[in-house]
């Protein structure tokens, strides 16, 4: 069977595991964008097949543009792939309700058996996986992974969107910066072996050696309130899916590794070689944080 894949990007072009899962399930992949130019460019240029183009948002929601999507998606379709940042999941909801078609969230695995979908996911916390099976249409909302490396140049479609009235007339601006860890390439994670929040500048070291994204465990967010929330990994916090992860003075609970699941590398640093984290480590170091941390940010420098 041949598969007709569209990706929805609003905004962020950190696609790159989505566009290697449209890839495996073979067939044509459409981007549908709405964004910057650049965002196009940069999707266009990441391996998929062809891009269409709805514009940039301006003084208007990305609700004004589900129509839109959907109508494009409507069109031919099939597999429908999007990131969970809110303005993909307004463009997947309007998607799947044009194609009266199921979404799924959290999938891990997406492939394709003759005329079936099948979907793996985690449920009841990561301690378990489940298959589904789907034979029409499907929007799946996945981790969306890092912007795409290069790889050639497709097609780009300017799609003309008629306005439908909505103008958004303010926006007051958080004094607390969010972060995105599930575009970061490189996350580095610290836990409750970390003995005092001063102590956060050691980890911060390294995370700038290695360009990382500074997370942590949930009892260090929610808990001690040493990072914010956005930065907390686990079962209710961020899903990552990063090209490198260092553990640091985390024990490896199972809330905290289904966020992880995703990484390609994971590292961690322990004191107990009988953590649960080193179960899932491609590498470990046994030690003391406190000076195995500073060998590391050293050596990298």
């Amino acid at each position: 069977m041949t598969v007709n894949t569209w990706i929805v990007v609003a905004g962020d072009p950190a696609i790159a595991t989505l566009i290697e899962t449209a890839r495996a399930l073979g067939g044509d992949v459409t981007a549908a964008v709405v964004g910057t130019r650049a965002t196009a460019e940069t999707v266009a240029a990441g391996g998929v097949d062809k891009v269409l183009w709805f514009g940039e948002p301006g003084d208007a929601p990305v609700e004004a543009f589900g129509t839109a999507v959907a109508d494009a998606v409507a069109a031919a379709p099939g597999v429908v792939l999007g990131a969970g940042g809110p303005g993909e999941r307004v463009l997947l909801g309007a998607a799947a309700a044009r194609l009266q078609a199921p979404v799924l969230t959290g999938a891990s695995a997406v492939t394709a058996e003759g005329d079936t979908i099948v979907i793996s996911r985690s449920i009841f916390g990561g301690i378990a996986e489940e298959s589904l099976t789907v034979t029409g249409p499907v929007v799946l909302v996945l981790e969306g992974g890092p912007v795409p490396a290069a790889t050639g140049t497709a097609p780009i479609e300017d799609v003309a969107v008629t306005p439908l009235g909505v103008v958004i007339v303010e926006t007051s601006v958080s004094d607390v910066a969010q972060v995105d860890l599930g575009a970061a390439p490189r996350v580095v994670g610290i836990g409750r072996g970390l003995k005092a929040q001063a102590d956060l500048a050691l980890v911060e070291a390294l995370a700038d050696a290695t360009k990382a994204e500074v997370a942590c465990s949930r009892p260090v967010a929610e808990g001690l309130d040493w990072l914010g929330k956005d930065r907390y990994i686990g079962v209710s916090g961020a899903h990552i899916s990063p090209d490198l992860y260092v553990a640091i003075g985390i024990s490896g609970q199972l809330q905290h590794m289904v966020g992880v699941r995703g990484a390609k590398t994971i590292v961690a640093i322990n004191t107990d070689a009988n953590a649960p984290v080193f179960k899932d480590a491609d590498y470990g170091l046994v030690g003391d944080l406190y000076e195995l941390v500073p060998a590391l940010t050293a050596a990298l420098k």
